[in-house]
């Protein structure tokens, strides 16, 4: 998609300034060439930031427009200023990200006539819902391009199921020798407005009960284990529907989303990165302060399972720039405090797309920041692996995943020896007060398949 738009923007450049013929040229001459301004870059970044402040003005906070029979009401989000070009005297093409107050970002291309300081829009049309292109541009056989509509465009190669998911899920835990008393914190997922879960089945060799931590409400499987349950199994099994998660509304206070954890610093070297990444940004919206953030962190980060990765240690990550899911949402969450942006850490499992059943390659994590009176949902993780999707990722998380639990320094009582738990994922094991590992695995099914198997099996 990226060379094709830069490929059409070449070219239509390269059209508009041969199409000067030569009785134009003997008229104007070389003064009127001399007359033109050269323009840069930073020109078309001043020209479309100045036309959406406007019209932002006029249009009571924000910049409205009407597509496909609906009124938006958008906030500039960001320039792209890769796609930024000078397509020939006083001819300029800008790209910008807009958000509707809704909690959809459509990419918009904007075509813009003038010099610097004076550019006016000529041409508006939106490119992107969420990632998705409307159209793309192709090339006639005269050389000339046109914008040629993209139907029924699908991410689910890449991962990402939209709308909502059904599935059994199963969480099995091994459970290593014990030679002395033990015990055992597992999470238990919960229904809110984006999942519903109904515990099917609890395999378990002890007696067990539900805890509840202090902070956030998360629901915690507790059991006390001895020698006699070494090498058990115990496994817990859950039907589920998940909505595809977009910017919601909620009655929760922001404030606490604006301390400190234990791994997660705010101020000092995180108030420092924070200012230098946002930068003039900081005249701008929270969501375009939050997009650059998120932006930093998947061009400099680099999706790596080496190191001391895993933990949601942000000082690590900002150090290191390396790390999976944890040290990316970490260091994310470090910087939006640090900037004032209240931010959220949550954890579970990512359901694959490709496949019906089978294992589950282990725990996800993703966070949420607050802005415009919403928490957003990023995943900044995945957008760095799949960068077609990260608009997609700023402000949504996918149908096919389920979340376990919310938060850092979980605390829970009885709680581990060891004290508040970092965040709840695998479960937690204590053999006399000492860490223990028990093997975990996650499986699923899912259940459009499972139903239609049954449907077929049942026919005469």
């Amino acid at each position: 998609m990226k060379g094709l738009r830069m490929m059409y923007l070449f070219v239509l450049a390269l059209a508009m300034a041969c199409n000067t013929g030569p009785k134009d040229k003997k008229q104007e001459g070389k003064s009127v060439v001399q007359n033109i301004p050269k323009v840069v870059t930073a020109d078309i970044e001043a020209g479309i930031k100045a036309n959406i402040a406007k019209k932002v003005e006029e249009g009571g906070g924000y910049f409205n427009m009407v597509a496909e029979g609906k009124e938006l009401r958008l906030q500039l989000v960001r320039v792209h200023t890769e796609y930024l070009s000078n397509l020939g005297p006083r001819r300029h093409f800008a790209c910008v990200d807009l958000a509707d107050i809704n909690g959809d970002v459509y990419d918009v291309d904007f075509f813009l006539e003038g010099d610097p300081g004076n550019m006016t829009v000529t041409e508006t049309t939106l490119h992107k819902l969420n990632g998705k292109p409307f159209y793309t541009w192709k090339q006639r056989k005269d050389k000339t391009w046109y914008r040629k509509p993209i139907q029924n465009a699908s991410s689910d190669l890449l991962g990402v199921i939209e709308g909502e998911d059904k599935f059994e899920f199963r969480y099995e835990v091994t459970l290593p020798e014990i030679r002395e008393s033990a015990k055992l914190w597992i999470p238990i997922p919960q229904s809110d407005r984006f999942q519903t879960i109904k515990l099917v089945e609890v395999k378990a060799p002890a007696e067990h009960r539900i805890l509840k931590d202090k902070n956030y409400g998360n629901s915690i499987l507790y059991t006390e284990l001895s020698p006699e349950h070494s090498e058990r199994q115990l496994a817990l099994v859950y039907d589920v529907e998940r909505q595809e998660k977009r910017p919601y509304e909620d009655d929760s206070s922001v404030t606490k989303y604006l301390n400190a954890s234990l791994l997660m610093p705010v101020g000092d070297r995180f108030q420092v990165l924070a200012d230098s990444i946002i930068g003039q940004k900081r005249n701008g919206g929270t969501l375009m302060q939050a997009r650059a953030l998120y932006d930093y962190i998947i061009d400099n980060m680099r999706y790596a399972k080496f190191g001391k990765y895993g933990s949601g240690d942000a000082v690590y990550a900002c150090d290191a720039l390396t790390g999976n899911c944890t040290e990316f949402h970490s260091l994310f969450i470090s910087l939006a405090r640090s900037a004032g942006i209240p931010s959220r850490f949550a954890v579970g499992a990512s359901i694959p797309s490709d496949r019906n059943e089978g294992g589950i390659d282990g725990y996800h994590c993703w966070a949420e920041f607050y802005a415009e009176g919403k928490w957003w949902p990023v995943d900044i993780s995945e957008a760095n692996k799949y960068t077609a999707l990260a608009t997609y990722y700023f402000g949504r998380h996918p149908a096919n995943r389920i979340e376990f639990s919310r938060g850092r320094d979980l605390q829970i009582e009885p709680g581990p020896h060891s004290g508040s738990i970092n965040f709840l994922a695998y479960p937690v094991m204590e053999i006399e007060n000492a860490p223990a590992f028990p093997e975990t695995f996650f499986s699923f099914h899912r259940k459009a398949d499972k139903e239609a198997s049954e449907k077929v099996a049942n026919l005469p």
